[in-house]
């Protein structure tokens, strides 16, 4: 192995916090080895443009730690503060097209490198995979998501974060609810995976928690029962409540809903005015129900780094670099029982290929975990 390398990364799929972290401390660490480092714009996409000459290697050349603000801040390392991408990240397209493929594979040819390094979800890796194993790349994957569904990993890249800014909008909601005795249903990410509505609607007060492993359509009877929360909330003498919902619950139908939460604002007024017309005491309650349906959206994937995410880029970081160092290619980073660690990637890889297959989570809630548990004993409903 050369005392100088050159190794390539990139970020790939939807952009979350610590990206740019993650960027910065491959860069430091890297070049604290005497090595060369390329920043590959907009994923693989980089690859093409460069095969295509709308670059050159020099562009995509990487020096030091990455930025730093100039004038009187001059030497201010900001890049562990951003959010978003530096490198850009697409999360569409897949190159399965194979004159595309092979316009990555020699972009990547042309650059002349002797390892990558892939930051993505578990649907951008699956990608990538499919081209290292066709050009023979020697590559090392760090997983990051706001969804947290990647397998082998405890933890992804960027899971935090998001976590406390659903968590913060959740306690703003819970004024303006309280105030005007409403019923506040809030969408949170979550396509397949339920990860996020569970850890910030426990953190952030909510009555309910609705996810696809638990709930995956808006049935009859989760209806009811969320109704039925709400009543026994207000006979208590709350006549607000929170109910968080994750994107990938589906209608009654099973169709995707883009705004699923107004479905069920609605739905929650309609049956509780039956419940309330049955004439049963426990229901009167629900009467005058008011619901407000709020959508979060992209601003789950911004905001400044937490603390643990920034520390979990520098580790993720530094063991990728660790890894290429001692030639141990073909590695999933992990974050496993508090410690950095990593996985075979033929052995990640033919799971989250099956997983897709099969059209399901690699890495759901377990229905049975002690964190759903929990949120059944603090009095929340998740479902059956």
């Amino acid at each position: 192995m050369p005392q100088s390398q050159r190794i390539g990364i990139l970020t790939s799929g939807g952009d979350c916090p610590g990206l740019n972290a993650i960027i910065r401390a491959v860069i430091k660490c890297a070049t604290h080895k005497g090595w060369e480092v390329f920043g590959i714009p907009y994923g693989t996409q980089g690859f093409i443009d460069l095969e295509l000459g709308q670059c050159t290697p020099e562009d995509l050349r990487l020096n030091e730690h990455g930025y730093d603000v100039p004038g009187l801040l001059r030497g201010l390392d900001i890049l562990q503060f951003l959010s978003g991408s530096v490198l850009g990240a697409l999360n569409k397209g897949n190159p399965s097209d194979p004159a595309i493929a092979q316009e990555i594979l020699q972009g990547y040819q042309h650059l002349g490198l002797e390892a990558l390094i892939a930051i993505g979800g578990d649907g951008s890796l699956d990608i990538i995979d499919d081209l290292a194993q066709k050009g023979e790349w020697r590559w090392v994957a760090i997983p990051k998501t706001i969804d947290n569904d990647v397998p082998y990993t405890e933890i992804s890249l960027g899971f935090d974060t998001a976590v406390n800014t659903v968590t913060r909008s959740l306690y703003d909601l819970t004024f303006t609810a309280a105030s005007h005795d409403r019923i506040m249903v809030v969408q949170v990410m979550g396509r397949d995976a339920g990860h996020l509505a569970l850890h910030a609607g426990i953190a952030g007060g909510a009555d309910v928690i609705l996810m696809p492993e638990l709930t995956p359509c808006l049935s009859e009877s989760v209806i009811d029962q969320v109704c039925r929360q709400i009543a026994q909330l207000r006979q208590g003498g709350r006549r607000f409540a929170l109910v968080v919902i994750a994107e990938g619950v589906c209608r009654p139908e099973w169709q995707k809903d883009s705004c699923i939460c107004e479905y069920l604002a609605q739905q929650i007024q309609v049956q509780s005015q039956r419940l309330c017309a049955s004439g049963d005491p426990q229901f009167c309650t629900l009467q005058e129900v008011d619901t407000r349906a709020t959508v979060l959206g992209h601003i789950q994937r911004s905001g400044t780094p937490s603390a643990f995410d920034r520390l979990l880029a520098a580790r993720f970081g530094r063991e990728a670099v660790d890894l290429i160092a001692a030639q141990n290619y073909n590695r999933l980073v992990v974050w496993d029982h508090g410690e950095v660690t990593s996985k075979p990637l033929d052995q990640v890889m033919p799971y989250i290929k099956q997983s897709h297959r099969e059209g399901r989570c690699p890495d759901p809630v377990d229905p049975q975990g002690r964190l759903v548990q929990t949120a059944r004993e603090l009095g929340i409903y998740v479902g059956e």
